[in-house]
């Protein structure tokens, strides 16, 4: 099937088939003119047409886990290409901080995930994407609101105090920490359409690099890049629509006009009506998703440039997220490529408006709305939708993030990079009430501020080079980093009603300023951090690997005694498939990895170091000079200077086995750790009860705070000649987290609020438990007269704090996750699924709003509320177990079903159209789980003097049932 058509311009069409070596048809496979932009890709038989220049073209194809193969077309305008694997591609390249490694010569734990296997649907941020995606990583959303923030946790909490979670690099510039689970999501500004690849470092080996930054893990974002050859215009579209994924079972107005009814001593106020305020709060959001990039380049001259635009609605009425990205990404190469400059910039604008008004214990008796459609409320009764009508919480933050790095290879094998960053952004945020005579408001207005910058600069050489069977790549180098942040905050009172404006709109509208209830607020803080580091890998004969490294940081939140903390670790690998005894084994991959570091954490305020002082003319620090006169302004600490606090270090061992069979058709990893966390930072109340300050900053002693655990992940795929190619596999990830050596017999955080809740806590950190542990009073049942009973623990006959235990934990001992996906031909298909086991959740909630006081004052509740009838309409509801719940679960968490059109069977689209793709997703569609609230997967910051709670459901927005529908074409 030899023969050559040739057209009026002198152009040849050559066809062709694109397989492997099992004869199996490669779609999507790169088919270029060597030397020339154009190209073509393969359909789903791995079939292509391209009209080249003459008959003597040389054609280059490629297809990803494969080497480009070059093919001379010598007169033949029918090719059949066979594809070699080539495992140095199979096998990808990560980042692993200063630098790039194939997996293969990885000796740390690293797992890689590239935008083929992200999360589908409404996403607002990279931690999103990754939930579930990587053994040892625990991605917990605080809530379901837009925006939310989320709690990342790599290989177990190492630290008790908030603001400390792993350190996020995008293109190789630290943003910060973050994770917490508290706020808006530090990474909210990153269109998650750009995101190429992620990569987390989880083990010291990998992580020490980045030194004081590392101990609670790094992740590594990579955006994407235009590719030589191939200049493209892509639109890409999606709307969602999301609802209530599960109510909580209150009861109907029916219900409630009963048992309220039943309860000696009750008061039924009956509205007449039924409502389901849940169903009247709530609503079918819509979110829109629109993002065009283009992209391509040539062999020196790489771009890409996206605009993104989301617009989600809240499944709570007015809540809403509205973010409007563009990016810029550029690769210049020059001097025979030996200059290469990578410039980034990314702006991000992003407006939320915030409502967590559910309603749920509002009397169901009671309509929304009147006959002719105004909002119900007689004899000024509280209703929820009046609420909405005069509430608001908007804020608006502005972003700007430039990274230029240019690398020139001074010799052979020896290049120089230089990285400078700079970082942006700015906020504001309004929190308003309207003043009204519904509800008898008098108007209230909040206004706070903040600005942040951040800048960096980074010299670092790398060289590497080959001496016969040995390889070796050293790379040494100076970071200097300074962050600025000043945030202000004020309040007024008492607006006029019926202006028609906004107290947001005009402040001076307002009437009560005194300084007394309305004092301004605010911090600035400026912190510095610079760094020398070294790294050393060494192969020899592409089977034994060695890896050292060292980092020594300055920070100016250190006094001058400990400025500086050194950080080193040290690993090896054993290619084992490379020994001659290996060959004609099962096994087509073999290595075995284990190494040690350490890595440290400065996540604490700036300047703790240093004494403080405030002015105050309180009778507590002054006096007056005479008998009748005035107090005058005096001084008084509120924090020594303590130049000796060191750096919190963690200490982490790794074993690990990588491991394929079935010529790689199933793929494994195998990692035990072991993680001890010392010189734990902390504010402590002084031993001494008579001293100036209530607190200080210290290290505490021998505590130490350990996690061990073994992480298991395992993938299988097959691709037929037929078309159908499938694949499914999972990970899962046991961990122990254990307290050890505190001095302290118990450290409380978790706050409650509430009726009688008043400095009540639900965490506590005791040696010999984990973090996360519940501390708290054992709830037995009602006693004779009608109140609560709880166990006496300590057997002193009286029921007192010393009562409180720890009765769980809120960490998981289990985090699992597994996947299936299923392609033939056009059509694709996949499911991911995650789950947790070994922990409990403390119902806030309930404790807060679902007791039978409440219920017989005719607001509305859970059958909770009546589960003990003889309980009195007077007990209080108490921070105990009677709240405690299993917080074990599985979820459906992603489904995606799509089709991609084949374009070139298109004649009318063939020569224009790429890409045309069809996608329906569907998210959180089921829960398997004991819990009766919104949803298991919940964490309100509930954090205590800095110290973060674990495992609290504290009215928490409630997680929604997303359906997606979505369009993908290129040009």
């Amino acid at each position: 099937m030899i023969g050559i058509s040739t057209t009026s311009w002198a152009q040849t069409t050559v066809s062709g088939t694109v397989s492997d070596e099992q004869n199996v048809p490669l779609p999507g496979a790169t088919v270029l003119e060597k030397g020339t932009k154009n190209g073509t890709t393969t359909d789903f038989d791995g079939n292509f047409t391209i009209q080249v220049a003459d008959a003597n073209a040389t054609l280059a194809v490629s297809f990803l886990g494969y080497a480009t193969s070059e093919i001379p077309l010598n007169g033949q305008s029918n090719v059949s290409i066979s594809l070699q694997e080539d495992s140095s591609l199979l096998d990808e390249v990560v980042v692993v901080g200063y630098g790039t490694q194939k997996i293969k010569d990885v000796t740390g734990a690293v797992k890689r995930v590239t935008s083929e296997d992200f999360n589908k649907g409404v996403v607002n941020n990279a931690g999103q994407l990754i939930q579930g995606k990587a053994a040892g990583v625990n991605v917990t959303s605080s809530s379901g609101e837009p925006g939310s923030g989320q709690r990342i946790v790599i290989r177990g909490q190492g630290t008790i105090r908030s603001g400390s979670g792993p350190l996020f690099v995008l293109d190789g510039f630290p943003l910060g920490l973050a994770g917490t689970g508290s706020g808006e999501s530090p990474l909210n500004f990153i269109n998650p359409d750009d995101i190429e690849s992620i990569d987390v470092l989880k083990d010291a080996s990998a992580t020490a690099i980045y030194g004081s930054r590392g101990a609670n893990g790094v992740v590594i974002i990579t955006t994407k890049s235009g590719k030589s050859g191939v200049s493209k215009i892509s639109l890409s579209t999606d709307v969602g629509v999301s609802t209530l994924a599960r109510k909580l079972d209150v009861f109907s107005a029916d219900e409630f006009r009963r048992e309220v009814a039943a309860i000696p001593g009750s008061e039924l106020i009956d509205g007449g009506g039924s409502t389901d305020w849940q169903e009247e709060l709530t609503r079918a959001a819509i979110t829109q998703n629109y993002n065009l990039v283009l992209s391509g380049g040539t062999d020196k001259l790489n771009y890409y440039a996206s605009l993104g635009l989301q617009d989600q609605e809240g499944i709570v009425y007015n809540s809403d997220l509205k973010r409007t990205s563009a990016r810029i990404n550029v690769t210049q190469k020059l001097l025979d490529n030996r200059l290469r400059i990578d410039y980034n910039l990314n702006t991000t604008l992003t407006d939320q408006s915030r409502n967590n008004n559910l309603g749920y214990s509002t009397n169901p008796t009671f309509d929304a709305y009147t006959a002719d459609g105004e909002i119900n409320n007689p004899l000024n009764w509280n209703n929820p939708l009046l609420s909405n009508k005069y509430n608001g919480d908007f804020s608006e933050s502005r972003r700007i993030l430039i990274n230029i790095a240019p690398s020139f290879e001074i010799l052979d094998g020896l290049v120089y990079k230089l990285n400078y960053g700079y970082e942006n952004r700015s906020s504001d945020r309004d929190q308003q009430t309207i003043a009204n005579s519904d509800r008898n408001d008098l108007g209230f207005l909040r206004q706070s501020f903040g600005k942040y910058e951040n800048n960096l600069i980074e010299n670092y050489l790398t060289y590497t080079f080959d001496v016969g069977e040995h390889n070796l790549s050293i790379l040494g180098g100076h970071s200097y980093q300074k962050t600025f942040a000043r945030n202000s905050s004020w309040s007024i009172d008492e607006f006029p009603s019926d202006t028609g404006i906004d107290p947001r709109n005009n402040p001076g509208l307002g009437g009560d300023t005194n300084i007394t209830d309305h004092r301004p607020t605010g911090s600035t803080y400026e912190d510095e951090l610079q760094s020398y580091f070294g790294r050393a890998n060494w192969s020899f004969m592409d089977r034994y690997l060695f890896t050292a490294t060292v980092r020594a940081d300055g920070s100016s939140k250190f006094g001058k005694n400990n400025k500086y903390g050194v950080f080193s670790s040290f690993a090896g690998s054993w290619r084992i498939i490379e020994e001659d005894f290996m060959e004609g084994s099962i096994f087509s991959d073999l290595k075995l990895r284990a190494g040690w570091g350490q890595t440290g954490n400065q996540e604490i305020p700036g300047k703790i170091t240093k004494a403080s002082f405030r002015v105050s003319n309180s009778s507590n620090v002054s006096y007056p000079i005479d008998q009748n006169g005035a107090y005058p302004v005096g001084s008084e600490y509120t924090r020594f200077a303590n130049p000796d606090i060191q750096w919190e270090v963690s200490t982490q061992s790794n074993v690990g086995v990588d491991f394929g069979l079935f010529d790689g058709s199933l793929t494994g990893t195998v990692d035990y750790f072991h993680k001890v966390s010392d010189n734990i930072l902390l504010e402590v109340v002084p031993v001494d009860p008579i001293v100036p300050a209530p607190t200080y900053w210290t290290n505490v002693p021998d505590m130490t705070i350990t996690n061990k655990g073994l992480e298991v992940a395992l993938d299988y795929s097959k691709r037929n000649p037929d078309g159908l190619s499938y694949g499914f596999g999972g990970n899962a990830t046991f961990i122990d987290n254990l307290v050890e050596d505190s001095p302290f017999t118990i450290v409380t955080t978790g706050s409650a609020s509430g009726q009688g809740l008043t400095d009540a806590t639900i965490n506590g950190f005791v040696s010999g438990e984990a973090i996360g542990a519940f501390y708290m009073q054992t709830f037995t049942g009602i006693g004779p007269d009608g109140l609560s009973q709880f166990a006496d623990n300590d057997g002193d006959g009286e029921i007192t704090e010393k009562d409180r235990t720890i009765v769980g934990s809120a960490l998981p001992d289990l985090t699992y996750n597994f996947y299936a996906n299923l392609k033939y031909k056009n059509f694709d298909f996949t499911l991911n699924f995650n789950g947790v086991s070994g922990n409990e959740i403390y119902d806030h909630t309930a404790m807060g709003s679902f007791y039978k006081t409440l219920l017989s004052k005719s607001n509305n509740t859970t059958a909770a509320a009546i589960e003990y009838p003889e309980e009195s309409i007077i007990n209080s509801a108490a921070v105990s177990t009677r709240y405690l719940k299993d917080g074990s679960y599985l979820r459906l968490n992603n489904m995606t079903l799509g089709y991609s059109f084949d374009t070139k069977s298109m004649s009318w689209a063939s020569n224009w159209l790429q890409e045309f793709r069809l996608s329906f997703t569907g998210q959180n569609l089921f829960v398997i789980t004991d819990y009766d609230g919104y949803d298991p997967e919940v964490n309100t910051d509930s954090s205590t003097n800095g110290i973060q709670s674990f495992g609290i459901d504290k009215f928490a927005y409630p997680k929604a049932r997303t359906f997606v529908f979505g369009v993908n074409v290129s040009f």
